[in-house]
């Protein structure tokens, strides 16, 4: 285990403003603080993943662009940082190689919902490169450490990509990433690249403990859906999924953004989608695939499309009580912006209940959005600052509040499970060091910086 002490934190006196359609009106005080908490001259990545600790005292990142180029290859360590305090942990960092071919990389991380454990990439070890090669994205898997930086180690997912027999049952054969707990703590979901079938595009998975999983491993693998080849689909066939989340607590619903063919066997639609997991689903009756067939998703799954839309995009996100699903979209300017939608309903349905709803109305991109756990708002940033926006039932729906200043560029936005603290990135300049990313003199980190609501949202 390695620490490091950093004791200075950074407050800064807050306004925010209520938002109409297109400007900020008046400001008017408030009782936030915006501090810096990581100050040392290295990446802290949060990567917009699940990165408040069970008990919301620690925020786990990983620390990238530090060496040779931005490839998570190059990534070589995952830690976390105390909130109070600023003291940085190492919970674990392997034996690496770094440069163009780099291995193991390690990044992407984020906390288990209840127990003091993070999950996060694995590429290969040293020892496996030899018969694995070095880090890609369809060379790796996932894996999980303690919380305490004492290094218990444990792979989650089986790697198999023998082509003389059918695949392992419950393994991949490829590559797993940004791995995210269902709230429950008892499946895990993730986007998954095929490395026997390079034919196929990125799609979307789904792990749990089972008894049939093959020793030293903790989960069995299945995908939700098999894409059609790249560039072979028919019209309304989904070529790539991506963007997803869970949508329920139980991880019985998980949405995505599907890269779908357009009725005129031409272009191609983004529109969101659900992977309905009835309890009736058995995921060892999920075929692991061969040398000639891409996974099948176990019997039962069911894939039910949203939105018939051409600009769907982001990582969506569901409600804590699971009954709707934000995510971002092109409104009538071009300008992306956060919707809603009920995670049963349908663009056309003809109950205005069950159609998308704009969220906000932001003269420029939104992104990174994240929900309150009451429901009644949802946080996102546009032009580095970051919003809360009204999605309640009382009135005033999209109602937006400007929680931060504009003097940075915010970005990769996480709740606290109390949603009593923001987090997110800063790239900050330092005055004393640098280093050759990409073939460039770079001296700007990732730092780490939160916002203490208070009671702003007047919930």
């Amino acid at each position: 285990m390695t620490t490091s002490r950093t004791l200075r934190l950074w407050p800064l006196a807050l306004l925010f403003a209520l938002v109409g359609c297109k400007q900020d009106k008046e400001p008017r005080p408030g009782n936030m603080v915006e501090k810096q908490i990581t100050f040392n001259p290295k990446t802290h990545a949060l990567d917009n993943n699940d990165n408040f600790s069970p008990d919301g005292k620690f925020l786990c990142y990983d620390t990238r662009y530090m060496v040779y180029n931005t490839n998570l290859g190059n990534s070589k360590s995952i830690e976390k940082v105390e909130i109070a305090t600023g003291e940085e942990t190492v919970l674990w960092k392997p034996e690496s190689v770094s440069g163009e071919n780099a291995a193991p990389g390690v990044a992407a991380v984020s906390y288990h919902p209840t127990e003091n454990k993070v999950i996060f990439i694995h590429g290969p070890q040293l020892v496996e490169v030899g018969a694995r090669g070095y880090y890609g994205i369809r060379n790796r898997s996932g894996a999980m450490v303690d919380g305490e930086g004492e290094g218990r180690f444990v792979r989650v997912d089986l790697r198999d990509v023998a082509t003389d027999r059918p695949t392992i049952p419950g393994a991949q054969r490829g590559g797993t990433h940004r791995h995210e707990f269902s709230r429950n703590g008892k499946r895990i979901g993730f986007t998954y690249d095929d490395f026997i079938q390079q034919d196929y595009d990125r799609t979307i998975g789904y792990m749990e403990a089972n008894d049939m999983v093959e020793e030293g491993y903790t989960d069995y693998f299945a995908v939700l859906l098999k894409p059609s080849k790249k560039g072979k689909s028919k019209p309304g066939e989904i070529e790539r999924a991506y963007g997803d989340s869970w949508v329920d607590s139980l991880g019985s619903k998980r949405a995505f953004i599907g890269k779908v063919r357009a009725l005129n066997g031409i272009d191609y639609e983004t529109s969101l989608f659900v992977a309905e997991i009835p309890d009736s689903v058995d995921i060892t009756c999920a075929y692991s695939g061969d040398a000639d067939t891409y996974p099948e998703p176990p019997p039962g799954v069911q894939i039910k499309r949203l939105t018939h839309s051409t600009t769907d995009d982001g990582i969506v996100r569901g409600s804590y009580d699971g009954r709707r699903i934000a995510y971002l979209s092109d409104d009538k300017n071009g300008v992306k912006q956060v919707f809603v939608i009920a995670a049963e309903g349908s663009d056309r349905s003809g109950n205005p209940e069950e159609r998308p709803r704009q969220v906000t109305n932001f003269t420029s991109d939104a992104g990174f959005v994240r929900w309150h756990p009451s429901d009644e708002w949802l946080f996102s940033i546009s032009e580095g600052k970051i919003y809360a926006s009204y999605v309640g039932s009382r009135g005033d729906f999209g109602k937006s509040i400007l929680l931060t200043p504009k003097n940075l560029n915010r970005e990769a936005l996480v709740v606290s499970q109390d949603g009593k603290i923001l987090a997110y990135n800063v790239l900050v300049p330092d005055k004393n060091t640098s280093r050759i990313i990409d073939g460039k003199e770079d001296n700007e980190y990732y730092q780490i910086f939160v916002l203490e609501l208070g009671d702003v949202l007047r919930l």
